[in-house]
């Protein structure tokens, strides 16, 4: 597949580039299917959460929710497994979510403890609140209560 008509400089004939060779790209081609055959499509515990934990809420709005106003409540549900609960406020009106990240204390929080709060709003809209720094302030008598490095207690 020499062309003799071309030529390096040292005087040895120019040759085309193999045929057969062909390039492989690491994203997907037009036309091709979604995912990759042989992958695993992720999980939805895979995907990033959209809530801020107290990890990644920004500076301002930790600065916000700690100048605010402190709240009462009664742990309605958490679940340490999912890594999620909801504190029913004590002034009535609709249950407010709680992350296991914005709970302070040793004790993992159950059914009918009684709960000070403060909220935060959840981006990017701002209509909802989340629960931050919740402290529990009288356990649920008659329950058993776990601390987080796994002991359970009973009060």
């Amino acid at each position: 597949m020499a062309d003799p008509g071309l030529t390096s400089p040292s005087g040895t004939p120019l040759r085309s580039p193999n045929p057969s060779l062909a390039l492989s790209f690491p994203f997907l081609r037009e036309g091709s299917r979604g995912w990759p055959h042989g992958k695993e499509q992720p999980q939805h515990r895979d995907l990033p959460s959209p809530l801020p934990t107290r990890r990644n809420r920004t500076y301002s709005a930790t600065v916000r929710a700690h100048s605010g106003p402190v709240f009462k409540g009664v742990c309605k549900n958490f679940s340490r497994s999912q890594g999620h609960g909801f504190v029913r406020p004590s002034h009535g009106g609709e249950d407010i979510f709680v992350h296991i990240s914005d709970i302070e204390g040793e004790y993992v929080p159950v059914e009918g403890d009684e709960v000070t709060y403060k909220v935060s709003r959840v981006p990017p809209k701002n209509l909802k609140v989340q629960a931050v720094e919740v402290k529990i302030t009288h356990l649920n008598p008659g329950t058993k209560h776990e601390t987080w490095s796994g002991q359970i207690i009973s009060s």
